[in-house]
């Protein structure tokens, strides 16, 4: 059985695989679910955690990238890059990571979470609101307020209203969760 690892172990296993920026990214979303999180009654240190390996994988050639996580639908086929939460998740799993909602969280950072995964929200509203983007300074503040599942609400509208008025294909899952909270009351 592995025992699990440190997040300084985590570092060193992450901050290799990605870009000097997408490192800066990663850390400003570990430090922003975390404060989310403590807002909104979550274990911080989890959401850090799950913040500190949400990229891991995003920054892999394509060819590792698909050793990981193979396409499961039309949109990551044609949109590989879809495959990075999911192939992040695998290599967590493979580093020790056993939390099931973390992992979940990893994985569903890039098309989202039910909303009974609290921490998998508050990664979700963190990636897309982290000051560092510049966008979704509302968002961010919803969550930071204590009203995380309103932000993550407005996070998955906001994202898919933006793709389909790009005529970008949506995820499936993504529009499952969408449908999920468009009609929650």
């Amino acid at each position: 059985m592995k025992s699990t690892p440190s997040t300084a172990e985590l570092v060193e296993k992450v901050k290799p695989l990605v870009t000097p920026e997408r490192w800066a990214h990663i850390l400003r979303v570990a430090e922003l679910a975390r404060a989310i999180a403590e807002r909104n009654g979550l274990d911080p240190e989890r959401a850090y955690l799950a913040g500190l390996l949400h990229d891991a994988a995003r920054d892999l050639p394509l060819e590792e990238l698909l050793r990981l996580a193979s396409p499961e639908n039309e949109v990551e086929r044609a949109h590989p890059l879809a495959l990075h939460g999911r192939a992040a998740r695998r290599l967590a799993e493979g580093w020790g990571v056993e939390d099931p909602e973390v992992l979940e969280a990893i994985e569903g950072h890039v098309y989202g979470v039910s909303p009974e995964n609290g921490l998998g929200m508050a990664l979700y509203v963190a990636d897309v609101s982290e000051p560092g983007r510049g966008v979704n300074g509302e968002i961010r503040e919803l969550a930071l307020s204590g009203r995380l599942w309103e932000a993550y609400r407005k996070a998955v509208v906001n994202k898919v209203n933006y793709l389909q008025g790009k005529g970008v294909p949506v995820h499936p899952r993504t529009l499952e969760v969408y449908e999920s909270l468009r009609h929650a009351p």
